[in-house]
């Protein structure tokens, strides 16, 4: 095997994570106008220059700890409580000195960890109140940022927590659909087992019942059903090895239209040059299983966009952008080497020109 690049890439539901997380992150970036207001106090003389640093060092400590809900949420960790409980009276107290810029932000904050039913109630009371002391303390524009402040702070809340919940359902159900395809897979090797087996141990061991019973009385007839048996039991081990041959054996161009279908279904560009038509039938299931199990890493392991896959001359050549540190561990191309090895044809799987590549010659 090749040496493999130790490069990380992140996956695409990682990069929904961090582009909910930091898009929460710019929109709590607000509770930092409260700096125009204080500027504006100190400079009309309302306010001591240590009341206006003890404010801004209050804003920035709010500003830090609204960062981590977001996080917790996205990664399905329990209400921070406590968290949530200090930062509210954090903004509390600041609406209570006309300075709402921190009220909106937290409204956001909570809302990953509660119910629409009780969400929207509670947003709606809190902003009904802080709406009416605001304009009799500060009048109707401060009602007005107050409200469209909350409507955007909260509502741009909740549609990135919607999208991070259909991204993560999609993932779910994405490996649901590949666990399902493998457990009938199995099913069905079991059926084709059964039926197989079933009728022939019946026989055998009704055979068998019967030599037991004749074997005192009639050792020539108990041989001759003895006979029978060893005959069924070889019958149906040559059936047996080949259902596994059959079960074994891939279609190689089949693989390659399913393995196209499945990588652009993941967003991932795939090309294909080359069919190996040419090629004897063991030798294309060789590559059928490679091409099968290459595409899986590349699922599994690796954040690709773009996947290339040529076969000339028994040469098979899969390369994707995605290079993953793990990509060429897992046992099944170990299993994949040790095939090929036997069969006379060599792997190998490692990085290339920032690409990743696995080759395989039969």
């Amino acid at each position: 095997m090749i040496g493999l690049a130790r490069v990380t890439r992140a996956s695409k539901l990682d990069r929904i994570r961090w582009m909910v997380v930091y898009s929460s992150d710019i929109m709590n970036a607000l509770a930092f106008l409260g700096f125009i207001q204080l500027a504006l106090e100190w400079e009309t003389n309302r306010l001591p220059v240590a009341a206006v640093v003890a404010a801004g060092a209050v804003i920035v400590v709010f500003y830090g700890l609204s960062t981590r809900p977001y996080r917790i949420a996205t990664r399905g960790g329990a209400r921070p409580t406590v968290l949530l409980a200090l930062t509210g009276a954090l903004a509390l107290g600041f609406a209570a000195l006309t300075m709402i810029w921190l009220l909106p932000v937290w409204l956001g904050l909570v809302s990953p960890f509660l119910s629409r039913r009780v969400f929207w109630p509670l947003a709606a009371g809190i902003t009904a109140v802080a709406g009416v002391y605001m304009g009799f303390a500060a009048g109707l524009p401060a009602v007005v940022v107050l409200l469209v402040l909350t409507a955007f702070v909260t509502g741009a809340t909740v549609a990135n927590m919607w999208i991070w919940r259909i991204a993560l359902e999609a993932h779910e159900g994405q490996e649901a659909k590949a666990r399902l395809a493998v457990s009938e897979e199995r099913l069905r090797f079991a059926r084709d087992l059964n039926d197989l087996l079933g009728q022939s141990l019946t026989d055998i061991a009704a055979k068998a019942g019967r030599a037991e019973t004749t074997l005192a009385a009639d050792a020539e007839l108990a041989s001759a059903e003895m006979f029978e048996v060893r005959d069924l039991a070889r019958g149906a081990l040559r059936e047996v090895r080949t259902a596994v041959q059959n079960y074994r054996a891939l279609d190689l161009g089949e693989v390659l239209a399913s393995v196209r279908a499945v990588l652009e279904a993941a967003d991932v560009q795939c090309t294909i040059e080359g069919d190996g038509g040419d090629l004897p039938a063991e030798a294309r299931t060789l590559l059928a299983a490679v091409v099968r199990e290459g595409a899986t890493n590349v699922l599994k392991h690796s954040a690709a966009q773009r996947c290339t896959i040529t076969i000339r001359n028994g040469v098979l050549e899969m390369s994707n952008d995605g290079i993953s540190p793990d990509a060429g561990e897992p046992g099944g191309l170990r299993g994949l080497a040790q095939r090929l090895s036997a069969a006379g044809g060599s792997l190998s799987a490692g990085a290339a020109d920032g690409l990743y590549l696995l080759r395989a010659a039969v």
